[in-house]
This record gives structure tokens, C-alpha cells and sequence, in this order.
């Protein structure tokens, strides 16, 4: 029996240094709920999920330019709707005032509310949504998907020379109120146009919303079974350590005590 070198406790300490580390390692895996503590863990899965959860920050954003996007669009279109029904009365001003048997004397007066209703239209050409034009004459362009595709919105210009031609106009003749009748109904046209334009880009930006959920959706269950820890699969881990640690302990202090037996060898 030798008592200088106790290789028994040796190797018992190692084996509960590895089962600590192990206990540890189960333990820190339940408490934050992934798979992957460290590195070493799974070093390509590490990598592979890090692109993932990149790409869904990516696309988390991109969905939020895409809302931000179809807000500005629904801006511009509540106030076409008012656009319209504003050139719709100015219509039926400038019919009233051909009327024949009006005097340039009523002509004015129904002047009176067609300059109002001009000056509407030009206030409306000034809006912003948030520091941007609604109505000028350059593009609005977004960041929709999570490689950062660009989509382009056309101008809605209502300082075009279509609708300028209206808000320049005047009904207090009958000259100037065919003339105007015309214009106003060139106008129609037109913003019968944009507004259809505004409808294909909501179209537009509703299928990149659905694409990025679809993606943040696939992206995070893919991230989800490299990362997240299996809880039924590492509790039994757990409890398996955790019974070898107990063991190993004991162990210990048993080849611990062995060197004292060699007390009994020796004379009294």
C-alpha cells in the first residue's frame, strides 16, 4: 500500500471535475434555454445560426420600412379621395356657370367658391409625411426584403402641369369655364391614374409584408432547432451528472480515507 501517491483520489477528483463541468454545463443550458452555451458546443452551428438571426434582424427592419412605406401611401390616397370630390364640385361649378341664362354676376360668385376649392388643392400639394413630399415630383424609394432590394415609388406630382391647368383656371366666364370644364376633367383623368398607381404599390408592398413574415417565420424555426436546448432531452442529462457527481463525491472521500488504513500497519 502505497501512501505517498494516492492515485485512487487522483483519479476520483478527475472524474468529479468532469462531471462538475458537465453538471454545470446542463445546468447553464436549462437556466438560459439554448443549446449552445459556449462555442465549442457546436462551432458550425454557432456560425450557421448567427447568418440566421442576422437575417431575421434584417428582415424584422425591412418589415418596418415596408409599414412605413404603405403608411405613406395611405396618406397620399385619403388625400386624392379629397382631391376628387374636390374636383367633382369644381366640375359642377363650371357646368352651372355655361349656364345661359346665369349673369357674369352669378358667374362670380360660383368664382368665388371655385378659387376657394383651387386654393384646397394647392395646399394639398405641400403636404409631408414625416419631412418627405407626398406630391412632388421625385421618387420615394424603400428598402423591402432582407437583402436590401429597393423598390421604387413613381411620383404622385400635383404640381404637374395636368393639375396646375385647374388651379390656374377661373369660371367667371363662359370662356373661362369651358376652358376650365376641360382641364378639371383632364385632371380626373389623371388623378384616376395615380390613384390606381398608388393601389398597385400597396399591392405591392402587402406581398414583401407577407414574404417577410414568411421569412422571419422559416428563418426563426430553422435558428430555433440549432439553438434552443431539447428541455425533456437535457433534464435527464441533468439528473444524470448530477447522480454521477453525487457518486463521485463519495468516491472521493472514500479514496481519501484509504491512506489512513495504513495506520493499522504500524506497531503500536
Amino acid at each position: 500500500m502505497i501512501i505517498s501517491s494516492n492515485l485512487a483520489a487522483q483519479s476520483a477528483a478527475n472524474d468529479l471535475s468532469k462531471t462538475s463541468s458537465a453538471l454545470a454545463n446542463s445546468l447553464a443550458k436549462l437556466s438560459s434555454g439554448s443549446r449552445i452555451v459556449n462555442a465549442y458546443d457546436d462551432a458550425a452551428g454557432v456560425a450557421i445560426s448567427m447568418r440566421f438571426d442576422s437575417k431575421i434582424d434584417r428582415a424584422n427592419a425591412a418589415k418596418d420600412n415596408v409599414a412605413n412605406a404603405m403608411s405613406y401611401t395611405q396618406t397620399q390616397d385619403a388625400y386624392l379621395k379629397r382631391i376628387a370630390k374636390t374636383l367633382n364640385r369644381m366640375s359642377e361649378l363650371a357646368m352651372l356657370s355655361l349656364d345661359g341664362t346665369k349673369s357674369d354676376a352669378d358667374r362670380t360668385l360660383y368664382d368665388n367658391e371655385f378659387t376657394q376649392l383651387k386654393s384646397y388643392i394647392g395646399d394639398v400639394a405641400s403636404k409631408e409625411f414625416n419631412g418627405v413630399s407626398l406630391f412632388s415630383s421625385a421618387n420615394v424609394t424603400s428598402v423591402i426584403d432582407s437583402e436590401g432590394t429597393s423598390f421604387n415609388m413613381s411620383p404622385i406630382d400635383l404640381g404637374g402641369s395636368t393639375y396646375t391647368a385647374v388651379t390656374g383656371g377661373s369660371i367667371s366666364t363662359t370662356g373661362s369655364a369651358t376652358t376650365a370644364l376641360n382641364d378639371i376633367r383632364s385632371a380626373i383623368t389623371q388623378l384616376a391614374g395615380d390613384r390606381a398607381t398608388i393601389g398597385s404599390y400597396q399591392s405591392r408592398l402587402n406581398m414583401a409584408n407577407d414574404q417577410l413574415a414568411a421569412t422571419i417565420e422559416s428563418f426563426g424555426s430553422a435558428s430555433s432547432l440549432i439553438k434552443d436546448v431539447d428541455v425533456a432531452r437535457e433534464s435527464t442529462e441533468y439528473s444524470r451528472q448530477n447522480i454521477l457527481n453525487q457518486a463521485t463525491t463519495a468516491m472521493l472521500a472514500q479514496a481519501n480515507n484509504l491512506p489512513q488504513s495504513v495506520m493499522r500497519l504500524l506497531p503500536q
